[in-house]
């Protein structure tokens, strides 16, 4: 049995960062967290990072911005697991210099989690988001540093509510808006799936220099199929208000920052269909459900029971 990895994340404290240190953790890598000094101080990463201890992960003090705390961090490791939020995306260049700085790194993965960057057809502000993770990954590949992308698609346990309840969007009870037609293919995956994915493909020589993309078969429906699954659950109909591109666009242009961001995003994935209008060609992507059919993933049906 081969060695696991030493496993560092970037970004551990975060949204998605904490189900990928969970995940490392419990697969027995030996896992590392990058974490600032005012983190330690703030009462709710605090609990966060107790429950990283308990798991047996080392905790690094330090941040991307401090290139030596950076540096003796990234020397301590074979692979890197970048899981920044949006505004730090375009300083993953600082992560890179390191790495190529190092020079013992065998794997990085950079902050992805969402739509597979290079191919999207978004709108702004989506598409700049988008375009800044796409120049990551070209300044990873310019530099010749090993990688691994992980677009995970839609974060279930966050864009569930999103979509399904009301009191979340402000829309009156028995009333849900649908996007588009309702009938583009979306794709939800639940939070600790993608970390047990992402942990899966550090050390697989077949998601080497390549792009892992979640696709759980039973996670993969339109958004009239996934009202319709809301309905079977709660034994309610809703009234059904849908939103032609024409009028999202607009809706986009008058939203306030991140709204604006986050409607631009359901654009690119319920109307451009962006994340299921492209097959994986095996030169660059391999579909991470065939590659592991050990993980049992939860299938959409049961993540929805969750908020029912």
């Amino acid at each position: 049995m081969a060695q696991k990895s030493k496993i560092l994340i970037i970004g551990g404290t975060g949204y998605i960062g904490k189900f990928i240190v969970e995940a490392s953790a419990k697969a027995g890598h030996p896992t590392f967290a990058l974490v600032r000094e005012s983190t330690l101080s703030d009462p709710a990463k605090g609990k966060l990072i107790e429950n990283f201890k308990n798991l047996g992960v080392n905790i690094l003090l330090g941040d991307i911005y401090d290139h030596e705390s950076l540096l003796k961090a990234i020397k301590q490791v074979d692979v890197v697991i970048s899981t920044v939020g949006n505004l730090q995306l375009a300083d993953q260049t600082k992560i890179i210099a390191a790495i190529k700085e190092a020079g013992n790194v065998k794997r990085f993965l950079p902050s992805e989690f969402g739509n597979d960057v290079d191919h999207v057809n978004a709108v702004e502000p989506a598409k700049t988001a988008f375009e800044i993770k796409a120049n990551v990954r070209r300044a990873i590949e310019a530099e010749g540093i090993p990688y691994t992308y992980v677009p995970s698609n839609f974060f279930a346990s966050y864009v569930l509510p999103i979509l399904l309840l009301p009191h979340v969007t402000g829309s009156p009870e028995g009333k849900i808006t649908i996007l588009g037609d309702g009938n583009v293919k979306a794709i939800f995956n639940k939070e600790e799936d993608i970390g047990t994915y992402t942990t899966k493909a550090v050390d697989d020589p077949r998601t080497l220099n390549k792009t892992l993309l979640i696709r759980p078969p039973k996670n993969i429906v339109t958004y009239n199929e996934l009202v319709a699954l809301w309905e079977k659950k709660t034994g309610k109909n809703l009234e059904k208000n849908y939103v032609p591109e024409e009028q999202l666009l607009k809706d986009i242009q008058a939203a306030p920052i991140p709204i604006n961001i986050g409607l631009a995003i359901n654009h690119s994935v319920f109307i451009k269909g962006d994340q299921t209008n492209f097959e994986i060609d095996p030169s660059w992507g391999v579909e991470a459900t065939e590659l592991y059919p050990d993980v049992k993933y939860t299938p959409l049906e049961e993540i929805i029971d969750l908020f029912v």
